[in-house]
Order: C-alpha cells, then sequence, then structure tokens
C-alpha cells in the first residue's frame, strides 16, 4: 500500500489541516487516493484572506439567521456564462459611463456659451443658464 507518510511529496493545506485533527496514530493510515478522494468529498477549497470578510447573525423572533459578505479579488477561471454576463455588465457600465461623460461635456459647453453672450438661436433657450446664475453666480 502506498502511504502518504513514505511519499517524499510536500503535504498540501488541506492534508496539513486533517492531519492536524486526526489523532497521531492515524496518521500514516491513508493511502493518497484516499485522501484525494476526501478532499473532493469535503470540497476542498482555500478561501484565504478577503480584503472585505463581513460575517453576522441576525435574530428574527425565535430565529436565527447567519450572514456571509465577502469580496475580494476573483483568482478562479470563468465559465462561459460567467464571462457573457460579465461582458454585458461592462458594455452596460461603458455605455452609461459614457453618457454621463457626454452629457455632462455638452452641459458644460452650454454654460461657457451661455456665459460668454452666444445666442445660437435667437429667442430660444432652456433655461439652464438662468437657473444656473441664480444657483450658483
Amino acid at each position: 500500500m502506498n502511504r502518504i507518510a513514505e511519499e517524499p511529496k510536500q503535504k498540501d493545506w488541506f492534508e496539513n489541516g486533517l492531519m492536524q485533527r486526526l489523532p497521531s496514530d492515524m496518521h500514516d493510515s491513508f493511502t493518497a487516493e484516499q485522501i484525494a478522494a476526501l478532499k473532493v468529498a469535503f470540497g476542498a477549497r482555500k478561501w484565504g484572506k478577503h480584503p472585505i470578510d463581513l460575517r453576522g447573525t441576525v435574530n428574527l423572533w425565535s430565529w436565527r439567521y447567519y450572514f456571509v459578505f465577502l469580496m475580494g479579488r476573483n483568482q478562479r477561471s470563468l465559465s462561459r456564462k460567467e464571462r457573457r454576463v460579465s461582458l454585458i455588465i461592462k458594455t452596460l457600465f461603458m455605455f452609461l459611463f459614457l453618457t454621463f461623460s457626454t452629457l455632462l461635456g455638452l452641459l458644460v459647453l452650454y454654460l461657457a456659451k451661455s456665459a460668454a453672450g452666444i445666442d445660437l438661436l435667437p429667442g430660444f433657450s432652456f433655461g439652464i443658464w438662468g437657473w444656473f446664475k441664480e444657483t450658483f453666480l
């Protein structure tokens, strides 16, 4: 039988954690295949530290609910569906940013034009310059 203790490779974090929790007389009783099966069975993940790690409980009448909010840099590869959703969200945010920037730029140009006394359409006004003068000047 191929025992973990006989292998020259260094144990990973899952194996180290498992061995710390087991009695010392059981450390050499697992094969590499058994350790691998335990990793799969317990869904071994190394979460690590997160920049934002908010955990707590909320009491509602006789029930207690827990919440976990984790945020950090995504280090896993995205599936095809996740990449597609990410692209759609990025496109939406880029569209909103460009729309906002364009409207803000047009507003600044309009205010500069009005401040300089340039009247492109005689007898017509949006009323923005009058509101701006009353509010800020």
